[in-house]
């Protein structure tokens, strides 16, 4: 089903809802990788995410009699979005079920486009179960948000838009959930031009579809554990899968202090917000060797409510040595807060937090504990703060910082 035909008729479908997300080119990656390095920037689709395209292509090939009877599905967030506004488009019902940890502006959203939303179980493949549920005991229309070769296709069109504008594009980096995206992205792509290699990107405490390659046919995770909540998918599609075993080119997978660190680079450097599934392809640059090659990361989505936004960039901060906190021992006596003060201030570090522990010890003339969280410009920053501190006689203990 998977044919150049399809793709194209997809293509020109998913034309009507799709904002066209040119290729954006980072100078900043570009220099800290080696490689000639490209975001494709699906998180500025009108739903902040891809998942539109696949959810409205599926829609469009339904029968009317499917269509009426409504549809429902199962999503960590953003095809949730794709389905409720498609669905609106289309002018039939939607319900979603969605995992209870989803966040909520993903959730908000899919309200706001008219949608019935379910919150049920932990992980996306809960949710899926009590989806296919109530689709039998309702007749619901089912759309798979991954294992389903139509909503593959309608994904696959970013890569006849990556291939297009790009033309001697060397790798495209894919998010890996379930496997649709891969799916039609690294289809599309060997049709295209079998010379360009596609390379899937797993969160490491999600990495269903790794251990289903390593074993040469579809595993289930007991567990999944990753803050890329989009990805967090314990088993890939059945359907799918044998096209990912042809097309894809190899995995990567990256750990969770990658994103954060990533969350901050895209932020300081491309002013954009991406969330922790869309920086899968980010992170994993620096795990990619291709110097002088050209690189497309797929910025899969931009779906990240405020709070996890807050967390991610605090976690960014301190991975980046750029806050950090030292504990001293002062004797209690006055001028000795000042002296402390005096030398960070010289050295150009900034104060943000101070805990005075009077009881750190029964002796109080001896010593109590001062717990200092300073903002520097970096490692080397850090450091030189540190060892100044150090050789002024404070003996200051680096401590895990906490804002």
């Amino acid at each position: 089903m998977l044919t150049l035909e399809k793709f194209e008729e997809a293509a020109e479908i998913v034309q009507k809802v799709t904002a066209d997300t040119k290729l954006v080119y980072s100078e900043y990656f570009s220099a800290q990788t080696g490689s000639k390095v490209y975001f494709k920037p699906e998180n500025m689709q009108a739903t902040g995410a891809y998942k539109i395209r696949g959810a409205y292509y599926k829609i469009s090939t339904l029968s009317e009699e499917e269509r009426k009877k409504g549809l429902i599905t199962a999503s960590a967030g953003n095809h949730a979005q794709g389905v409720a506004y498609a669905a609106r488009a289309y002018g039939v019902p939607a319900v979603i079920v969605m995992p209870t940890t989803t966040p909520l502006i993903k959730v908000e959203r899919t309200r706001a486009y008219g949608a019935e939303v379910i919150l049920y179980g932990d992980v996306y493949d809960d949710a899926c179960e009590k989806a296919l549920e109530l689709a039998e005991a309702k007749g619901y229309t089912f759309i798979h948000p991954f294992d389903d070769l139509t909503v593959a296709t309608g994904q696959g069109t970013i890569a006849m838009e990556i291939v297009k504008e790009l033309p001697l594009v060397d790798y495209i980096l894919v998010p890996v959930g379930g496997g649709g995206l891969a799916t039609g992205i690294s289809t599309l792509t060997k049709l295209l031009n079998p010379k360009i290699r596609v390379i899937g990107v797993e969160p490491a405490g999600a990495a269903c579809l790794k251990a289903s390659l390593e074993k040469g046919e579809v595993t289930g995770l007991s567990s999944v554990n990753t803050i890329a909540d989009g990805t967090a998918v314990k088993r890939p599609g059945d359907l799918i899968f044998p096209y990912l075993q042809k097309n894809l080119d190899g995995i990567i997978t990256v750990e969770d202090d990658e994103l954060v660190v990533a969350f901050l680079d895209m932020v300081e450097n491309h002013k954009m917000i991406v969330e922790n599934s869309g920086l899968l392809t980010v992170a994993a640059l620096k795990h990619l060797e291709a110097a002088g090659k050209k690189v497309v990361s797929v910025l899969s989505g931009g779906n990240m409510d405020v709070i996890t936004m807050s967390s991610v960039v605090q976690n960014g901060l301190i991975a980046r040595d750029r806050i950090f906190t030292v504990s001293v021992l002062l004797p209690d006596r006055p001028g000795e807060l000042v002296r402390v003060s005096t030398v960070i201030a010289e050295l150009k570090g900034n104060v943000i937090k101070l805990e005075h522990n009077q009881f750190y010890s029964t002796n109080r003339n001896a010593a109590v504990e001062l717990r200092i969280t300073m903002e520097a410009f970096g490692t080397e920053h850090k450091n030189q703060i540190i060892d100044t501190l150090t050789e002024k006689g404070f003996s200051p203990k680096l401590i895990r910082a906490q804002l």
